[in-house]
Formats: C-alpha cells, structure tokens, sequence
C-alpha cells in the first residue's frame, strides 16, 4: 500500500525533512504492534499442553514471536486500516509543528515536546 499524498504546506522550508515513506513506515509498524497485542490473548487462552505439537519450554519462549509476526504480516496486507490515521496524524502534527504560531497561540497552545525538541519537515 502507497502512502496517501502530502498536503503542499509541508514543502514550505522549515527543520530537516522526513520522508513521507518514513512515515507511512512508522504508522504501519505501528499498526504492526497494535495487531500483534490484540492477537496475543487469543494465544494465551489455548491449552497447548495436550495439543499433538505443543508444549515445552521452546513453544513458550516462540509464541510472543509467532504472534509479533502475525502482527506484521495482517498490517503487510492491508491490516485492519489503522495505519492511514496514524499516518495522517503524524502528518498533521509535523504540519503544525513546522507552521508559525501567533504570540497569541502559541500562549495558548500546549506541547508535547520538550522546548528545544522540534519534528522534522516531511518532504514528498
């Protein structure tokens, strides 16, 4: 999946520049991580002690593994969407950390960041 075009305000000057590809990486990554917690009770709830194949020591140490993949590999082929707001978010919030602020609202705005940390621009 491509990620989702950028809006001409992010091409403006400003801090070092992200790739928008970079981006769309994080956000489906992270949707990566959110399928493989979400994925991981389902697993915790089988009994493989009286399974054919399961059991052991090893399968216990694996099966966070199994299920990180299984994680990547649903978010690999379209996932369950999460990834297209996260993506926009990040978008929309280098958007606004690039773009001046009044006195006025910059006063009334809170930030996330610490003072001397600012994101970087996101080129096309």
């Amino acid at each position: 999946m491509n990620p989702p075009a950028i809006s001409p305000a992010l091409a403006s000057a400003g801090p070092a520049p992200v790739p928008a590809a970079k981006l769309w990486k994080a956000a489906q990554d992270f949707e990566a991580m959110a399928l493989g917690q979400m994925l991981s009770p389902i697993f915790e709830t089988v009994d493989i002690a009286h399974s054919p194949f399961g059991g052991g020591d090893a399968e216990e140490t694996w099966q966070s593994l199994l299920v990180s993949e299984l994680g990547k590999m649903i978010a690999s082929h379209g996932g369950i969407g999460l990834a297209q707001p996260v993506y926009q978010e990040l978008l929309r919030l280098q958007e606004s950390s690039n773009a001046p602020l009044t006195p006025a609202v910059a006063a009334t705005t809170p930030s996330l960041l610490p003072p001397q940390a600012s994101l970087p621009r996101v080129i096309p």
